[in-house]
């Protein structure tokens, strides 16, 4: 991915970014993702019914890295089994920590692809991801 089309897709995301409300609903799941060492604090709120992800929610405050990366992990899990999603997570955990990963299955994730290159950065673009996992080990209990 060229460094244009990364630009574009991660302003998008920041700027625009899907769901971005509060979930006043108890059939959805919500869970706190936070990062320590800067502003980043979102709540995600997921709807699972009969098996799929049905809806994905956030709400909070977070750089631009985090929220871009919150809103292409929703668009991107909406839909999918709890073993789909997993399989997403962990094809987007492996690109972020360097290691073998599926691209076939992360559309705009692609644009996090070179985000190693600065690891301070790359909390904020797993943030999200470390707060749906949470979720997702709650609908195993």
């Amino acid at each position: 991915m060229d460094e244009d089309l990364r630009r574009e897709i991660l302003l998008d995301n920041y700027q625009n970014p899907k769901n971005k409300e509060t979930v006043n609903d108890e059939r959805y799941l919500k869970v706190n993702s936070n990062n320590e060492s800067c502003i980043d604090n979102i709540d995600i709120f997921c709807l699972y019914e009969d098996g799929i992800i049905k809806d994905i929610k956030f709400d909070g405050e977070a750089c631009a890295i985090s929220t871009s990366s919150t809103s292409i992990m929703i668009k991107n899990l909406i839909g999918k089994t709890k073993e789909e999603a997993e399989y997403y997570i962990q094809n987007f955990e492996n690109m972020v920590n360097e290691e073998e990963y599926n691209e076939d299955i992360l559309n705009e994730g692609l644009a996090y692809s070179e985000i190693y290159k600065q690891s301070n950065r790359k909390h904020c673009a797993l943030l999200p991801y470390i707060g749906i996992k949470k979720i997702l080990e709650k609908l195993e209990k």
